[in-house]
């Protein structure tokens, strides 16, 4: 009855329900009592201002009792104030003239799903009929996140595969193996937020063989003997199973009547002898063949380096003033063990009459005159073609570059060398005694296109690097080559999962090491600085830097470029805006394809710090005199997807923007050129040159070569003469209680981090040149060395002390 509603306390129709935010959208509760003259909000234990509810009032049409509906919105900054354990919640306070009724609490969190699976899936390989159990803990998250599996990028239902099931902590069970069941294994976490996937587990199912049953045994045969066989074929062994154990075919003595009658006789016994007779003629014939083919590969050729390419020597200079006619030389001996030494490639001295390399307690040493030496010489270009030609159809890698422009290759010993790409920032360090003494290796040097190369990259992983090979892959190396190369990685240790990447002969790619920490195998290690990484590795093969960002402000560099013709002949105008990795090889690129197209730069490149927000790249134009120019571009403004600069397989992508001259006679263009990432960095360019003479920043179109030649062979590809390095080493190498050992020369050259891997090597004082070496091509200061070494030396004065012997 309607008077009876001064009797009845408020009962909610409506409660409010938990709830998540996603992003930056607001949420909605909603709160339904009768009978109900009013109804707040009270959120964590505070009323809700009246202002911010919804009100709506009705009445019940069955009982004629008043009845009120009351709507919030909740907003991220209002969860977001909450801290501490509590979570923010809100409630329901209606009111009749009987009393007031408190709805349920609910709960408003903020939703989200990590990037990182908390496990990941391993590939492994199952004997058929074993049991297969692929773990994966998702990524945390609020909601948490559901997880379903994928088997070669199809989707694997239990409810229509009997094989297999799910455990409730989402592992993947096979309980029998079979055939089939060989292929990529995928978790996927998903929630209202985002979609996750892990790498991919590649499951390999096999068989070993079975032997098939005996075949019957043969007739007997002339020699008293017959056999039987059997085949590896019930089954045969499956994707690298093992193949069956035993023979495969069987004999046994015999005794037939034909047999019997075959017994040996006279002539068999000459017949036995005529045949060892020739046997015998057949071998010494052998051998003389293979003497002569030796005699004529062990020959000396003509343009083989003579012997004094090893004796280039080293004078001691005294503080005291040196007697007339005489000298000391410090002379490296001759390799006895190696008798022919080829040096194949084109040939650079880069010792230094400038550069001496002086201990501040004891003797200064500066390398003598080069002394004559026999060389065989040849252009990079056609030793690049030739080289192709040669390892094509060896090496595991079949996509050698097409010219020699983006490849160096070079023959090299025990003494070392280098390998550089010029312009590119790409470099190969061959370390002293790196190839054993007696073997000499022809080694290459490739930067890829990354049309050409196929990197497979998930998630938010991004490619860093150019992707750079050397070879040939296999190649036994007893001390560790550096490859230098470029990366546009912000690098901070907790917005980044940098790994090494490096593709096997099959074609996959593999992680090879975390950078930061040491390879398990101790094989890789790389040392990762501001604008390069150097990578010391032991197996040559191909690399590359791969990135995986672990929070929104994870940023890569961008260099942007202003492009336009150096001429104009038409009323149409066009500035092209590049936004390209921030890697040398890529400039390098980039300022080549300029060229061909006969174009200028208009502005000082800028680098843009390109975060991982999942927002595009904005391109705009502005503050043009409308009078002289109009622009042809219908939008706003351009756009580049996020995702096309994020991954990096495309090294660089560029904006054209269209211009119209109103007048033939106008040679002035002065704007400004916006470039941004949505809700991030940005950079602006004032534009102001003339179109038909404007070269101010013709010199970037050039870059400051590095090296005239791709290709330095032995000595003369390091900076720190050998004698001196020698010295260093077996000084610094051992121990030393004052700590004047190698462990001080790191400190003092910055590289105390890695002292963990330095000392896993033989030599860790090796590993320190080494390292100095790489960072300081070409232009090292031996004198900052010089000065580090020296201060080393001080805690032990006889440390670097040159004997008469010595010299």
């Amino acid at each position: 009855m309607p008077g009876a509603s001064s009797d009845l306390l408020p009962h909610f129709l409506l409660e409010p329900q938990n709830v998540y935010i996603v992003k930056n959208k607001p949420v909605s509760l909603a709160c339904r009592a009768m009978p109900a003259t009013q109804i707040y909000f009270k959120c964590n234990g505070e009323w809700v201002h009246q202002g911010e509810h919804v009100t709506q009032r009705s009445t019940d049409q069955g009982t004629g009792l008043p009845l009120m509906d009351v709507r919030i919105d909740i907003f991220r900054q209002q969860v977001e104030r909450i801290f501490g354990l509590e979570e923010y919640w809100c409630q329901c306070v209606a009111w009749s003239s009987s009393g007031t009724t408190k709805s349920q609490k609910a709960y408003v969190r903020i939703a989200y799903l990590r990037k990182n699976f908390e496990e990941e899936p391993m590939g492994r390989e199952v004997s058929i009929e074993q049991e297969i159990v692929l773990a994966c803990r998702p990524p945390e998250g609020i909601p948490p996140a559901e997880v379903e599996w994928l088997r070669n990028e199809e989707l694997v239902d239990p409810a229509l595969d009997a094989s297999v099931y799910v455990t409730p902590e989402h592992s993947l069970v096979v309980p029998r193996a079979r055939l089939a069941d060989t292929a990529n294994y995928t978790c996927v976490a998903k929630n209202m937020v985002a979609r996750r996937r892990s790498s991919s587990a590649a499951v390999t199912v096999y068989v070993d063989g079975g032997w098939s049953g005996w075949s019957r045994w043969s007739l007997c045969a002339l020699d008293c003997t017959h056999w039987r066989s059997r085949e590896c074929s019930e089954p045969a062994p499956r994707n690298g199973g093992q193949d069956c154990q035993g023979a495969e075919l069987e004999t046994r003595n015999c005794t037939t009547e034909l047999c019997s009658h075959a017994a040996s006789g006279p002539e068999d016994v000459a017949l036995y002898v005529g045949l060892m007779a020739v046997a015998i003629c057949l071998v010494l014939l052998l051998l003389v063949v293979v003497l002569v083919c030796c005699r004529k590969k062990g020959g000396l050729d003509p343009d083989v380096a003579d012997s004094s390419i090893l004796t280039a020597g080293f004078q001691p200079v005294s503080s005291k003033p040196a007697k007339a006619g005489t000298s000391h030389l410090l002379t490296i001996q001759p390799d006895l063990s190696t008798t022919t030494m080829t040096y194949q490639g084109s040939l650079c001295s880069r010792q230094d009459g400038h550069s001496k390399f002086q201990l501040s307690n004891g003797h200064l040493l500066s390398p003598l005159g080069a002394g004559r030496h026999t060389l065989h010489h040849s252009s990079p270009a056609a030793e690049g073609l030739d080289f192709v030609s040669r390892f094509a159809a060896q090496s595991c890698f079949r996509s050698l570059p097409r010219g020699a422009a983006s490849m160096a290759c070079g023959t090299f010993n025990f003494l070392g060398g280098r390998l550089l790409i010029p312009n590119t920032g790409i470099s190969l360090l061959i370390p002293p005694d790196a190839i054993p003494r007696g073997k000499i290796y022809e080694v290459y040097l490739t930067l890829h296109k990354q049309e050409d190369v196929r990197l497979p990259l998930t998630g938010c992983q991004t490619l860093l690097s150019p992707i750079v090979s050397c070879g040939p892959p296999g190649v036994l190396l007893t001390r560790p080559a550096i490859l230098a190369l470029g990366h546009s990685v912000e690098a901070n240790a907790a917005d980044w999962s940098i790994r090494l990447k490096k593709q096997s002969c099959e074609g996959s790619w593999e992680d090879v090491l975390q950078v930061g920490e040491e390879a398990a195998s101790g094989l890789y290690y790389c040392q990762l600085e501001a604008q390069a990484a150097y990578v010391f590795t032991e197996q040559l093969g191909r690399f590359a830097l791969v990135g995986e960002s672990l929070s929104m402000a994870a940023a890569k560099r961008l260099k942007i470029l202003l492009f336009a013709p150096a001429s104009c002949s038409s009323l149409e105008y066009s500035i092209r805006v590049y936004c390209l990795r921030d890697t040398p090889d890529v400039l390098q690129e980039v300022m080549q394809l300029e060229k061909q197209l006969g174009g200028q730069l208009i502005g000082a490149p800028r680098i843009l710090h390109f975060k991982d927000s999942y927002h595009n790249l904005r391109l705009s134009i502005h503050d043009m005199p409308s009078s002289l120019w109009k622009s042809k571009l219908l939008a706003s403004y351009q756009e580049i997807p996020f995702y096309h600069l994020w991954s990096g397989l495309q090294p660089y992508l560029h904006c054209t923007f269209t211009l119209e001259r109103l007048s033939p006679s106008t040679c002035q263009l002065v704007c400004k050129i916006w470039v941004w990432q949505v809700e991030g960095d940005g950079q602006s360019f004032n534009i102001n040159f003339n179109i038909a003479k404007d070269t101010s920043f013709s010199d970037w179109l050039v870059p400051e070569s590095e090296a005239s030649c791709p290709a330095l062979v032995g000595p003369s590809a390091f900076k720190i003469p050998f004698l001196i390095r020698q010295k260093i080493i077996g000084s610094l190498d051992t121990p030393c209680a004052r700590g004047a050992d190698w462990r001080t020369l790191a400190q003092k050259l910055h590289l105390d981090s890695h002292l963990s891997f330095f000392a896993s090597k033989a030599s860790p004082t090796a590993m320190i040149l080494n390292l100095w070496e790489a960072r300081h091509f070409p232009s090292g200061n031996l004198a900052q060395l010089a000065a580090a070494v020296a201060e080393v030396g001080k805690q032990d004065s006889a440390l670097f002390a040159v004997s008469e012997a010595e010299c």
